[in-house]
């Protein structure tokens, strides 16, 4: 594998909560603990818009798939739906009781999902003025860390080592007990995996339908940290941030460790690499380690 980190951006938001490329690979999106959100071209190094309304630090934020709206979550207990191009505030969501970590929308974003510290994951409809959830999931004993909607599917992660796979359309739940704290899900392209990151420094890659642990992948350190994870190359490679700096890269089938890679460049990165987000379309990801992203590229 050739990836090489081609530019460091220090983005003066404070921490990097989370980093996210929009539908199409353009520009990206940083979470700060600033309360505020930028709009990037992480190819020019070129900060578009600057976004602030929340209360407490961003935690996740997402665009939608025509790139007119980002919806975006705090620790203020609110999801936000911003207009992109004028950086209005569209609508202030609360229902949450606690910090709200991620939020997702769905395939033509007619439909916004949170998760949150009050174990809840919350459905929003983006189209209707109600500020009322349309659904509400409750089935979680501890906070939720990370949601994914494919197609009808809503999973979810919790710190209560269960991975939850909603079928909307059916009315099914799968609930698949991990043995550890859930700190990061993050599915393969097919969709027919879902690789789950544990506190306990594991990476297990699920079966989606059967439930069952296809392989496991280990030598990075987590701590206490949401670090993220995800699967690159047409999913041939597995990728993980790490508390000591490095992305960590392992081989899909044989698990075996390939590379561990730092971001180079003028910026000290002593802190952990906490966020990833891999491009649509060409080999490209973004990561982010303390104030600042990495851009890595063939």
């Amino acid at each position: 594998m050739d990836l090489k980190c081609v530019s460091n951006i220090k983005c003066d938001q404070g921490a990097i909560r989370s980093v996210r490329f929009n539908v199409d690979g353009e520009y990206c999106l940083t979470c700060g603990s600033d309360k505020k959100i930028k709009l990037w071209n992480p190819f020019k190094e070129l900060c578009l818009k600057t976004y602030a309304g929340h209360g407490d630090c961003v935690m996740d934020a997402c665009g939608s798939c025509d790139s007119s709206e980002l919806a975006s979550c705090g620790a203020d207990k609110s999801v936000v739906l911003w207009d992109v191009s004028d950086g209005r505030v569209k609508r202030r969501l609360r229902q949450h009781a606690a910090a709200v970590n991620c939020v997702v929308y769905n395939e033509d974003s007619s439909v916004v999902v949170s998760g949150s510290n009050d174990n809840t994951v919350c459905c929003w409809d983006t189209r209707s003025r109600n500020n009322s959830p349309i659904q509400v999931l409750k089935e979680a004993k501890d906070s939720i860390t990370k949601v994914l909607v494919t197609g009808n599917q809503i999973l979810t992660g919790s710190l209560d080592c269960f991975l939850r796979t909603y079928d909307i359309r059916m009315g099914n739940l799968d609930a698949d007990f991990i043995g550890n704290p859930i700190s990061c899900i993050s599915s393969t392209q097919d969709n027919m995996c879902t690789l789950v990151s544990c506190t306990d420094s594991t990476l297990k890659l699920m079966d989606r339908q059967k439930g069952e642990l296809l392989n496991e992948y280990t030598g990075h350190t987590v701590g206490d940290y949401f670090i993220e994870n995800c699967v690159f190359h047409n999913d041939s490679i597995i990728i993980s941030g790490s508390t000591c700096g490095h992305l960590w890269c392992w081989d899909f089938v044989s698990a075996k460790l390939i590379e561990k890679l730092k971001p180079n460049g003028n910026v000290s990165y002593t802190q952990s690499i906490n966020s990833i987000s891999t491009h649509p379309s060409k080999k490209v990801l973004v990561a982010s380690c303390g104030p600042c992203i990495s851009l890595w590229s063939e």
